[in-house]
């Protein structure tokens, strides 16, 4: 039971803050390619490899802390159905650059996002 209330209260908080990001992003850039979904995708990245190497080679954690970040936090706050969504809409669209920018940059942003979490992790 315990294990379900940590990932509930990650997954809760992670989604809570993928919409203020959603919305603050909206407010602030052009909507024409969905920027807001990119920003969460390669921030909720940095933060998986950041939390799980340091977890695993840095500091001695509690398993129980990667129930409610690894899975509870960064599944709920993470968006890669929202990302496949819009991106299947801008191909549908005839919107090919956007398209092929949208893969382009999630794809190598969100990679570099964990792997910059993971250095963080290893020079801390």
């Amino acid at each position: 039971m315990q294990t379900f209330l940590l990932i509930s209260l990650g997954a809760v908080l992670g989604a809570n803050l993928r919409y203020a990001v959603g919305q603050l992003s909206a407010r602030f850039f052009s909507t024409s390619l969905p920027l807001g979904t990119l920003i969460i995708n390669v921030t909720g990245s940095l933060i998986l490899g950041f939390f799980l190497i340091w977890t695993t080679e840095r500091v001695l954690a509690d398993p129980r802390w990667r129930l409610l970040i690894a899975v509870g936090f960064c599944g709920g706050y993470t968006t890669y159905s929202s990302y496949a969504y819009e991106t299947f809409a801008l191909f549908e669209q005839g919107q090919w650059l956007a398209f092929a920018g949208n893969i382009l940059l999630t794809n190598t942003l969100c990679l570099l996002g964990t792997a910059a979490g993971a250095a963080i992790a290893r020079m801390l």
